[in-house]
């Protein structure tokens, strides 16, 4: 209909001007009448011209929506997409806020994959080709309910942390349970195992992942067109005597715009800055700068810009399935554009030094938690957001429609799992609360014996539907929330997980809501209008 209606608005002005001009009168003869000298039928050539023009105005319309749908098509195409969990994982994704709005969740894993030639040209190491790779850069990006503000958190690669057995979706391998640093769970199943290692680590459901290889940084840094960072000091991150390896840094002090092949190596130094959390800050203050400079190019308003960067990142960027699209990334996109960059916060998980290997980090127990706490309840990082909506209780929380079992025929089982990555387990806990549940009417609850597990939070897990109005009967009976009760494979039958949070007494203790922009002084936390920061660099990398 468009386009018959543009050829009628297209020939009808021209047909009057051309009688005008040719003193036709209708009716086929010239206006001095007679067998006077007519004319040259100028109004006939003139039709043609315009009906060739519509024509050919048509085909190119139809063309270019033609080239359009082959490029999104090509564009999709570039797509690398992976199963969103791997791992067994006893997260729940966060309900609805008053407004019917729910948080977004994004794993961003960075990969030392070397099995290409352009990423061992980037990344050095020639004898690891093959290898399976390592996620040496993990962040969460945490977007709120009403997408007003962000947070991000990064945990360093040499975290020490329980990692879930996982089965790799591409070549079926499966790997057990194992305690070791986060970073090698990509080898153990790809990044659906990374994903599952950090819900059990945080309690946070994770919406998506994305992962991004050494060529891809440098694919994304140029379509960019550079981002400022910033050193205190010359910087020349190389091998030393005793000390290998590198990124190649090399920089002046002040300002400069990285990009290429630079920027990557920007986002893989470790050395120069003095230690792996100080290099989540450099990397975090690299992301600042490169929001602000997205926003400054306004790419998505400017088609050329917008191209450029849709090629880039289809071909930079492996997804989890749910996310495979142009569109549900463009989409995701704007999302995140609406952030203004004052409402985002970088942060990294507070650690302390493993006692087991000084060259490995622990999560610090209580600063740890009360982190994932305020993602987890949706509690803005910095301290411009709203008030903390109200957390739930066992009293205010909906619970499941099943009903449970008379308390007395509920099987209950209480694990010790109070030790934590700073101190020790409590002896006696699983005893002490098996106890209290068979003073409350739960006659078969009893202690297990085996090893003192660690988990930083109490839980209540049960392995199938059908025994969920059970668990909640439990966690409610001790005041536990019914956002700690969760189903989990692990466990054959309700089972109560003693956290690092519940130390002594027998009734959970009330914990306070969090407050907008309370973070852990350890947080390292950097404000993404924060255009002031610098790196120091460490001495010996200084020239």
């Amino acid at each position: 209909m468009t386009h018959s209606g543009a050829q009628r608005e297209g020939t009808r002005p021209g047909a009057r001007r051309a009688r005008e001009v040719s003193g036709e009168d209708g009716s086929g003869r010239g206006g001095s009448g007679g067998g006077g000298h007519r004319e040259p039928r100028q109004p006939r050539r003139k039709h043609r011209l315009l009906r060739w023009s519509a024509t050919t105005l048509a085909v190119l319309i139809l063309g270019t929506a033609g080239a359009g749908y082959l490029y999104y098509q090509h564009l999709n195409g570039n797509i690398q997409k992976g199963e969103r969990s791997s791992g067994d994982s006893k997260a729940r994704r966060t309900g609805p806020n008053a407004a019917g709005q729910t948080p977004m969740n994004i794993l961003l894993i960075g990969s030392d994959s070397r099995n290409s030639d352009e990423n061992v040209a980037l990344g050095g190491s020639r004898d690891s080709r093959g290898n399976p790779p390592l996620g040496d850069v993990q962040m969460l990006i945490h977007l709120s309910a009403d997408r007003e503000s962000a947070a991000v958190v990064s945990i360093p690669r040499d975290t020490r942390v329980d990692i879930p057995a996982c089965k790799d979706p591409e070549t079926g391998d499966t790997y057990p349970a194992t305690n070791n640093i986060i970073n090698t769970s990509l080898a153990r199943g790809g990044p659906g195992c990374t994903l599952a290692t950090w819900e059990n680590l945080t309690g946070v459901y994770i919406d998506h992942w994305m992962t991004i290889d050494f060529a891809g940084v440098v694919k994304m840094a140029d379509a960019i067109g550079g981002v400022e960072v910033c050193v205190n000091q010359n910087v020349w991150d190389r091998p030393l005597p005793g000390v290998p390896g590198g990124s190649g840094l090399k920089l002046t002090a002040g300002r400069k715009k990285v990009e290429g092949k630079q920027a990557l190596q920007w986002l893989r130094t470790r050395h120069a800055w003095g230690s792996d959390p100080l290099r989540a800050r450099a990397q975090h203050m690299y992301m600042n700068s490169m929001i602000r400079t997205l926003k400054d190019q306004n790419v998505f308003t400017s088609g050329g810009r917008l191209m450029d960067l849709a090629e880039a990142a289809t071909r930079s960027l492996k997804v989890s399935e749910e996310i495979g699209t142009v569109k549900k990334l463009y989409d995701l996109g704007m999302q995140l554009k609406t952030v203004p960059t004052d409402r985002i916060t970088m942060t990294t998980m507070p650690t302390v030094q493993d006692s087991e290997d000084a060259n490995h980090l622990l999560p610090d127990g209580a600063d740890a938690e009360k982190m994932w706490t305020m993602i987890r309840d949706d509690v803005p990082f910095d301290a411009k957001g709203s008030k903390a909506r109200p957390r739930q209780t066992a009293s205010t929380e909906k619970t499941t429609k099943d009903p449970a079992a008379e308390d007395d025929q509920i099987g209950v089982l209480v694990q010790n799992a109070t030790r934590s990555s700073t101190l020790g387990p409590v002896s006696g806990r699983a005893g002490a609360i098996a106890r209290a549940l068979v003073g409350e009417g739960f006659a078969r609850a009893a202690p297990d014996t085996s090893a003192a597990l660690s988990e930083e939070r109490t839980l209540v897990r049960y392995p199938s539907a059908e025994l969920e109005g059970d668990a909640q009967a439990v966690a409610k009976s001790l005041g536990i929330p019914v956002s700690s009760v969760q189903k989990s494979t692990d466990v054959s039958g309700v089972t109560v997980v003693v956290g690092g949070d519940w130390r002594t007494g027998t009734t959970y203790p009330k914990q306070s809501a969090p407050k907008a922009g309370d973070l852990p002084s350890t947080s390292d936390a950097i404000n993404g209008s924060d255009t002031s920061r610098c790196m120091n660099v460490y001495e010996p990398y200084r020239w």
